[in-house]
């Protein structure tokens, strides 16, 4: 399968960006404040995914997407992404345990969480494998470039390992699951990379691209104003709520920028 260190070193540097995310969840799980360190994860989460959808995904969307459709219709196939993406998780509710947002009591609201972090693994995972091959190429072009974008996405992987830790341990409260969980979105960036390896020679549409970018908006939309914000407004220090938010943007917005 592997034909040289160039190749091997390529591979490896996806793989070990995917691994990232595993940090993130170890510093939930190995909080001593377990609570209150979950509601900041919770809050930090979605700072991180309304950054994450606003900054990265619509715009890169939106111009892969123009440049192979002419307006108005680049918008219609964009909002068409969207629903879809909306529309999947939506599906996906049919599958997970009962989640109403009616209880407030402790079993319901960690299968709330439960149901949380599946979609959001779903999302992750979707947008993980687009951002393994996009990493792939580049490192292919450029290793210089690469090893940056590497960093780049390393550093905003760990907070996205929090979103996985923050609802899943609270429901499994295993350690053991938890970070396996995290270990399988983590290998995400890397299928990524080796499917863009195995098709070297052949180049990803980049219409395709910006359709499943288009689609991974979607369920980011979903999660954070379904799912993360109706467990934000269950957090009783809303001072508290707020600043996480804000820092959830700022460190994507530092991520983002390196």
């Amino acid at each position: 399968m592997f034909c040289g260190n160039e190749v091997n070193m390529e591979l490896v540097i996806t793989l070990l960006v995917g691994l990232f995310t595993i940090i993130g969840t170890l510093l939930v799980i190995l909080s001593k404040n377990n609570k209150k360190f979950i509601d900041f994860s919770i809050c930090l989460a979605f700072g991180v995914m309304v950054t994450l959808g606003i900054l990265e995904l619509l715009p890169e969307s939106y111009e892969l997407i123009t440049e192979h459709i002419n307006k108005p219709y680049n918008i219609i196939m964009l909002l068409l992404c969207i629903i879809v993406g909306i529309a999947i998780l939506k599906t996906l509710d049919n599958f997970v345990p009962d989640h109403s947002h009616d209880h407030k009591h402790d079993k319901e609201h960690k299968l709330n969480l439960f149901h949380i972090g599946v979609i959001s693994s779903v999302a992750l995972i979707l947008h993980n494998i687009i951002e393994g091959i996009t990493l792939y190429s580049t490192l292919v072009m450029s290793l210089n470039s690469g090893i940056m974008m590497s960093l780049a996405i390393g550093i905003h992987n760990i907070p996205l390992g929090m979103v996985v830790a923050s609802t899943f341990y609270k429901k499994t409260n295993s350690k053991i699951k938890t970070i396996l969980i995290s270990v399988v979105i983590s290998l995400s960036t890397f299928i990524g990379g080796l499917m863009a390896y195995i098709c070297s020679g052949y180049v990803m549409s980049e219409l395709f691209e910006g359709i499943l970018l288009g689609i991974t908006l979607g369920m980011i939309i979903h999660i954070t104003c379904f799912e993360l914000l109706t467990q934000i407004k269950e957090i009783k220090n809303k001072k508290f709520s707020i600043g996480v938010i804000i820092l959830g943007i700022i460190v994507m917005l530092i991520s983002l920028a390196i």
